[in-house]
């Protein structure tokens, strides 16, 4: 008799409660329903004028929009999503708010953000609930590249001792399928593994999970296609920065007048840094930045740390609280760049990476960023070796080109700027 395997969290209770469905129910209940039945009691269905009927749907939306983000970014390595439960909460019904604002629809104000400490409160309490069972646990085939992988805060890895789950539930097995030694005990057991919906993931979809890069040593390990950002993103994600830009310049000019007018006062030369930076596709432009060096002292051609005796104190200053890359706003605006994507690096050092790196010139695919998901991850990086895992950093950006990854980078960048602390 074939031997029967269970997954974890395969059993009809634990569907229901740790399923979307129920979140849906239930998360609606609380941050819909409640907040409606304390303003407009029980009966509040049976006359829905377009106040209420406006207010539910702003509620609905709002909800619907967090629960899936949030979802969304948990699935990339280091999302941390409890410390961005607040700050979504908040920009999405500051973006409901805004909506109903500018269109002059009529809405209650109670109802909405009576739904908007409910919403906090769902999903913090989701999360602390449910964080134990959220944590992946994965059984290793104890064979070739496998052997090498380390647990993490988000995933929990058990070695294998013999081909058999001897009892233990698991959410998936993790082996090196190209491995020469995977005997055929193990293939068996693999093919067990599937046949009982348990799914089956070679190493290297569970190394990129972990540590957020995509190997890169050899090019045929990716498929050309899995490395193709979407072109229907890229058109919307260029409509939302030429947006944002428009609606962040008059805010952030006061602010750049400022920052100007510090550079000078300090040390002499220009307030702006121009330089010559490979973008998009392979195509050169001129970055626009605020300059934080002295313009009589000459370096190797990329910054040597924030020790670097070039820097101004103006420019320390104005580094560590990213106010030197506010030119970059009008690069967002003339299509050069966009808010995330991969650093622009200097003519220099591409001529110098291209030589020194494989498949460096590939990074161009997408538009050069202000930040992006190495600059979070990993800092800034000058030597090859650096730039090899910052290349690995933005193949990972480029395979999973998305809005969720953009919204994930955008509040760790955030996170950065506003603590001072953070990859540089």
């Amino acid at each position: 008799m074939k031997q029967r395997y269970e997954r974890r969290h395969s059993r009809w209770y634990e569907q229901v409660l740790l399923g979307l469905p129920f979140q849906l129910v239930v998360g609606l209940a609380v941050v819909v329903g409640l907040p409606s039945l304390e303003r407009w009691g029980w009966e509040f269905w049976h006359y829905l004028p377009s106040v209420r009927t406006n207010t539910i749907l702003a509620c609905v939306l709002s909800f619907l929009a967090i629960l899936f983000t949030l979802r969304r970014m948990n699935r990339f390595p280091g999302a941390q999503v409890s410390a961005y439960i607040g700050p979504t909460v908040s920009v999405v019904y500051l973006v409901a708010v805004a909506v109903l604002f500018f269109t002059r629809e009529e809405y209650t104000r109670q109802v909405l953000f009576t739904s908007f400490l409910a919403s906090l409160a769902w999903f913090y309490l989701a999360y602390f609930l449910g964080r134990r069972y959220r944590r992946l646990k994965l059984a290793v085939v104890p064979v070739g590249r496998a052997e090498t992988l380390e647990a993490t805060p988000h995933i929990e890895l058990r070695a294998l001792e013999e081909p058999d789950m001897d009892g233990v539930r698991y959410d998936g097995i993790v082996a090196d399928l190209h491995a020469d030694t995977l005997s055929a005990e193990w293939e068996k057991f693999l093919a067990r593994c599937t046949l009982n919906h348990i799914p089956v993931y070679h190493v290297r979809q569970i190394q990129e999970a972990m540590i957020g890069r995509v190997q890169i040593k050899h090019l045929t390990e990716n498929e050309y296609g899995s490395l193709l950002p979407s072109l229907s993103y890229q058109g919307v994600k260029r409509c939302i920065d030429l947006i944002a830009a428009l609606i962040l310049l008059p805010i952030l000019v006061p602010v750049m007048l400022a920052t100007a007018l510090a550079i000078r006062l300090d040390s002499p030369g220009p307030a702006l840094f121009i330089q010559q930076r490979m973008g998009f596709r392979g195509v050169p432009f001129k970055v626009y930045k605020f300059r934080s060096m002295y313009v009589d002292q000459k370096g190797r051609g990329f910054t040597e740390g924030e020790d670097d005796p070039r820097i101004t104190r103006a420019g320390r200053f104005i580094r560590k609280c990213r106010l030197d890359e506010l030119p970059q706003l009008f690069n967002v605006l003339k299509g050069e760049m966009s808010f995330i994507g991969p650093r622009p690096e200097s003519m220099e050092l591409s001529d110098w990476y291209e030589r020194d790196v494989p498949f460096f010139s590939y990074r161009h695919v997408v538009r050069p960023g202000i930040s992006g998901w190495a600059q979070v991850e990993q800092g800034y990086a000058a030597e090859v070796d650096g730039m090899t895992t910052k290349l690995q950093y933005d193949f990972y950006y480029i395979k999973h080109f998305s809005l969720w990854l953009d919204v994930l980078i955008a509040f760790k960048t955030l996170k950065t700027i506003v603590t001072g602390d953070g990859a540089r």
